[in-house]
């Protein structure tokens, strides 16, 4: 293998209280907590948009904030974030009765509180609100290394189109979706061995109405699978970390979005294209090895150090308890995640990928890193006396079931 030599000095462009790497919901739900903790925050995101999977993947689909049993359980900035998702329209899986003061009954035996909104409105809108919150966006930007020593990292350095620069901070979150932070700074990873089908999902007119097509990797609840589920696009699966994999894999989902576009307008001229998705429509990649790995077979156990709770969306019933623990790893005090790659096993990590759970541990992760100077050694009761000063419902046993 070739190599060159580099010898680089790289210039420092700013230093912040909470660098959140990565503008997914996790990303947006971490920068709004700390900047309302009264931090000064800056959000590196690679795209152009903010959302991630959520609006450039065109996953626009806010899974339920319920356990599917008539009671909600996240609560914060993750039923603030549903409801600016859906502040212009609805796109479908209306939720009545959970926005119309319905029934428990209704609750209970009816939808689950999830819908489907518009992609593009949902991201113009959060970086309105972040805009309002006072967080530097650094958009079209990426990580490409860090500076650490011991125990913390000092730095990060990054790239855009002004060149190569770092920017230093107190404390940073870690919610890029792949760890790519932890990874950086030589925490303990795993990857999701199982590897992530191909997607190809993407917006057009039907009929004089907007359809999403879900070519691949669809979100089917359990309870809606009828066992004549759509066969994989290909046999192939993708880890997701490795550039020129996720390369191959746009290039596969475009010739699988192209092909189906062209045999639908066969039969149906009215069939129009409207939006593709802008980044690989990857699920799970790398995690961290946390200080605690939840499990999916720990649904209502309670967890003195919770941050909040999320349900299953692949079926009703189950409630999880966060703990704290799922965030963070000792060996570096000033890093924490959020998101899709905090610390549970290969069966919860398909649980807790999704929007809520990302926005529900970007709040607690904001909250972190803005108030605190050493995270594994954080009052958690300090930091649960926060979360539900805005709202959070931390223990099942507080829902009054």
């Amino acid at each position: 293998m070739e190599f060159i030599q580099e010898n680089l000095s790289t210039r420092v462009v700013e230093n912040c209280d909470v660098l959140v790497a990565g503008g997914g919901i996790a990303g947006i739900a971490a920068s709004l907590a700390a900047a309302r903790a009264g931090a000064k925050v800056t959000m590196i995101e690679k795209s152009w948009i903010l959302g991630g999977l959520a609006t450039s993947g065109l996953i626009a689909i806010y899974l339920p904030l319920c356990d599917g049993m008539g009671h909600q359980v996240s609560f914060g900035i993750c039923h603030e974030l549903f409801m600016l998702s859906i502040k212009h329209m609805v796109e479908n899986r209306y939720p009545k009765a959970w926005l119309e003061n319905g029934t428990f009954e209704e609750k209970k035996n009816g939808k689950r509180f999830e819908v489907q909104y518009n992609a593009s409105l949902f991201a113009l809108e959060a970086e309105k609100l972040l805009k309002q919150n006072n967080v530097r966006i650094l958009y079209g930007t990426s990580i490409c290394s860090i500076q650490k020593d011991n125990d913390r990292i000092n730095a990060v350095i990054a790239e855009n189109k002004s060149g190569r620069f770092a920017i230093t901070f107190r404390n940073i979150v870690d919610a890029t979706g792949d760890a790519d932070i932890c990874r950086f700074a030589g925490m303990k990873t795993e990857t999701f061995k199982a590897g992530n089908v191909l997607a190809a999902w993407y917006y057009s007119i039907l009929d004089g109405g907007l359809k999403l097509n879900q070519l691949g990797a669809a979100e089917i609840p359990d309870e809606e699978k009828t066992g004549n589920e759509k066969a994989p696009l290909i046999s192939r699966r993708f880890g997701g970390n490795d550039g020129f994999e996720l390369s191959e894999m746009m290039q596969l989902s475009h010739e699988q979005t192209l092909r189906d576009i062209v045999l639908k307008r066969k039969t149906d001229p009215t069939h129009i294209p409207t939006s593709i998705a802008t980044i690989p429509q990857i699920r799970m990649t790398r995690k961290i090895v946390g200080e605690y790995t939840l499990d999916a077979a720990e649904e209502h156990k309670y967890f003195e150090d919770s941050i909040g709770m999320i349900s299953n969306w692949k079926k009703r019933g189950p409630i999880y308890e966060v703990p704290f623990r799922t965030l963070y790893n000792k060996d570096v005090k000033n890093l924490i995640t959020a998101g899709r790659n905090i610390s549970v096993t290969e069966l919860m990590w398909d649980i807790s990928r999704v929007i809520p759970s990302c926005a529900v541990t970007g709040e607690a992760a904001g909250i972190a890193a803005a108030c605190y100077d050493d995270i594994p050694a954080i009052d958690v009761k300090d930091l649960q006396k926060k979360l539900v000063a805005g709202g959070v419902v931390l223990h099942e046993k507080d829902l009054n079931l």
